[in-house]
């Protein structure tokens, strides 16, 4: 990757988790670490309960310092359908919050997971109270977090309405915002349109493609404008991390190949191709 470039690439392990909700490839982040390294990454973003024996914060010191890898983010993916954390959940991002005490810049990147979008006025505010409450007890312990909206139709934070209800009431001094392109696009916004009506919340990214066919596709084979979203990324001096998350239908067999892929891609296709 260009070392001239504000800003570093990474790969998340959702590329992996398609497959058989995670079964196939279970405990083999040092696996996917290995392979995101000979991808060309430099960083990798796992998710907060897929983490197997490397959620130990030494074990995954040492599997970071052997594959020459940072640790960007961890996604906390959770349900949040209550007005308030439930104490499980609660305890789980304590746990990650504490982990990430141990990789200082590592983001909390809080993400969803989608269960409906039923009351939806109810259900938008409390997931904005959790969120704050989540990254405000992030911040104290010194924690950077974002906010990683998602598409599925089940998704209350995928419609432009949604957005434009959720981001303005995030607690910018607790959370930033992570765009997932594709994701945007997905729910039939402009993903650079949308980037730029929330610039000031941007503090993560994340890079995958679609094709509408019906959704996802393999980087670089789909609509998403990724080379002028970078420009622009490169234009405003973003200083954070990009992390690609292909869910391309070839992951479902190949997720090394994709991944391998997507190393080629951004540095063979994208980044030559940045003024």
């Amino acid at each position: 990757m260009a070392n001239a470039l504000p800003f570093r690439f990474g790969s998340e392990v959702y590329t992996w988790f398609m497959n058989g909700s995670g079964k196939t490839h279970e405990n083999r982040l040092g696996h996917m670490m290995e392979i995101i390294a000979r991808a060309g990454f430099t960083g990798i973003q796992p998710i907060h309960f897929w983490m197997g024996d490397l959620s130990d914060p030494g074990l995954l010191e040492a599997k970071l310092r052997e594959t020459g890898l940072e640790l960007a983010a961890i996604s906390l993916a959770l349900d949040w359908k209550g007005t308030e954390e439930s104490e499980k959940e609660r305890k789980e991002a304590d746990q990650m919050i504490s982990l990430l005490q141990r990789f200082p810049g590592a983001i909390l990147c809080t993400v969803q997971i989608p269960s409906g979008r039923h009351e939806l006025e109810t259900r938008r505010r409390n997931l904005v109270n959790i969120v704050n409450t989540v990254s405000r007890r992030a911040m104290e312990k010194g924690v950077p977090c974002s906010f990683h909206p998602n598409s599925p139709h089940t998704s209350i934070v995928r419609t432009a309405e949604d957005y434009a209800v959720i981001l303005p009431a995030l607690d910018s001094a607790a959370t930033g915002w992570t765009p997932d392109v594709g994701h945007i696009i997905n729910a039939g916004m402009d993903p650079l349109e949308k980037m730029k009506e929330y610039s000031a919340l941007i503090n993560h990214m994340h890079y995958k493609d679609w094709n509408g066919e019906p959704e996802f596709t393999l980087m670089g084979n789909g609509k998403v404008d990724l080379i002028g979203i970078t420009q622009w990324l490169k234009d405003i001096n973003y200083k954070g991390w990009i992390i690609c998350e292909d869910e391309g239908p070839e992951a479902m067999d190949d997720p090394d190949y994709v991944t391998l892929h997507d190393g080629r891609w951004v540095n063979e296709t994208l980044v030559r191709a940045l003024k």
